[in-house]
């Protein structure tokens, strides 16, 4: 089959998806309880939004690392990762709802869109950490760079689209079009790599406003490239189940669980370089924030760890386990959910700090101060993995769309020939 059916009984198992997430979302808005900025809601919201976003980013930014290296394995099932990487079209969408809720006062995710901080006069009042960040942490930026960078990284993957399927209709002779991709993804890569990193630090990083780390977008965006490695491993194995890449082989399969392992270890070192070599330092003002995460979610920062890198290392350490469907399937299944996992702890405390300095409960927003911590925020409840559920049905059914709308497999790609009789 050259075309995918995206048919009726797909999209209505999706779309019950969808309506899951919608539901808990509405249920995590109404059981609020006394949190008038409703601090569970958009936490869940900008959880997904952006972690279901930067795989998008990251599908296009392999893609373009492929053509740019003229690597040629890929290709065969080249049209997954053009389908995810325009989701950040209806990411840019998402991320808007947060750009205008700083302007319009929806959420208080961030302390540094607290005015009453940035007026030196009022020595009660500010503070000049944040005072001195607000150059670059302030509303307006947030807005462009969201708009402006998600943007033209959506501008370029449409693009790069658009010249692929060009080359299907034949008359591509001169290779005109492929010509035209590499200067597309020779623009995409140094955009996506510097704008990405500093919209991590407005997304997220700014969340826990006082900190910052300078590993921090290396640490995200590895975290983003793993979990999309993972969902392309599924939704392949996915489609060779419907019958569709009949091409695809047990070698690209390898490959991509070579990169699974190999990019879960990078992870790792990430992960070690930002937060060991900074408790060694003892560098107070970075520190902090791995002992607010130490303290009061352990389960969660030791889980991490466990499911990020102990668990697919152990498994894919074997050569023949990155052939095996089942033991591959089921590493991307826990990577996935675990980088989602990963995502919920950067974003948790500092917004739940942030919420309880905006509440004016001083007592509360210090760090390692002893009082409960509310559900949803020590660990995933119910309404945080159906809220993943449906963000996922969501990405998913624009995956699916996108590729039911075109041929599944190129037929005129320079490289095509290499793909189909690649071997390792």
């Amino acid at each position: 089959m050259t075309s995918f059916d995206f048919t009726g009984r797909h999209r209505m198992i999706l779309f019950v998806g969808m309506a899951i997430g919608v539901l808990c979302m509405g249920w995590t808005w109404f059981m609020s309880g006394d949190d008038e900025y409703h601090t569970r809601f958009w936490t869940n919201y900008l959880h997904n939004a952006v972690f279901f976003t930067g795989i998008g980013v990251m599908a296009g930014f392999f893609l373009c690392a492929s053509i740019t290296a003229w690597a040629g394995w890929y290709v065969i099932f080249k049209r997954v990762w053009e389908a995810f990487s325009l989701f950040m079209g209806v990411g840019l969408l998402l991320m808007l709802v947060l750009a205008i809720g700083n302007y319009m006062g929806w959420h208080h995710l961030y302390h540094w869109n607290d005015t009453a901080i940035l007026d030196p006069s009022d020595t009660e009042t500010y503070d000049p950490i944040i005072g001195g960040k607000a150059g670059f942490l302030n509303k307006f930026n947030y807005l462009i760079g969201t708009v402006v960078s998600i943007g033209i990284w959506f501008f370029l993957a449409l693009g790069i689209r658009r010249l692929s399927l060009a080359e299907d209709k034949g008359d591509d002779d001169d290779f005109s079009s492929h010509r035209k991709m590499r200067w597309y993804a020779a623009a995409y890569l140094p955009l996506a790599g510097f704008l990405s990193a500093a919209m991590i630090w407005q997304w997220i990083m700014s969340i826990d406003t006082h900190w910052y780390s300078t590993m921090f977008a290396w640490y995200t965006g590895a975290s983003w490239f793993v979990s999309m490695l993972a969902l392309t491993i599924l939704v392949i194995m996915f489609l060779k189940t419907k019958g569709y890449f009949l091409t695809v082989t047990t070698e690209h399969i390898h490959d991509l669980g070579k990169l699974l392992f190999a990019f879960s270890i990078f992870w790792t070192y990430l992960w070690f370089s930002q937060f060991m070599l900074i408790w060694y330092a003892n560098i107070g003002e970075e520190t902090i924030y791995f002992r607010t995460r130490l303290d009061q979610y352990p389960v969660l920062f030791y889980s991490n760890l466990v499911i990020n890198f102990a668990f697919p290392f152990l498994v894919l350490m074997r050569n023949d386990t990155k052939r095996k469907w089942g033991s591959l399937g089921i590493v991307a299944i826990v990577v996935l959910f675990g980088h989602w996992l990963d995502f919920f702890l950067m974003i948790k405390p500092g917004a739940l700090h942030t919420a309880h300095v905006w509440s004016g409960h001083a007592e509360h927003a210090a760090h390692g101060a002893s009082h409960a911590i509310p559900a949803g925020f020590v660990l995933p409840g119910f309404l945080e993995l159906g809220t993943f559920i449906g963000f996922l049905c969501l990405f998913l059914y624009s995956a699916y769309a996108a590729m039911g709308r075109v041929r599944l497999e190129p037929t005129n790609d320079p490289y095509m020939e290499e793909s189909l009789h690649h071997h390792v």
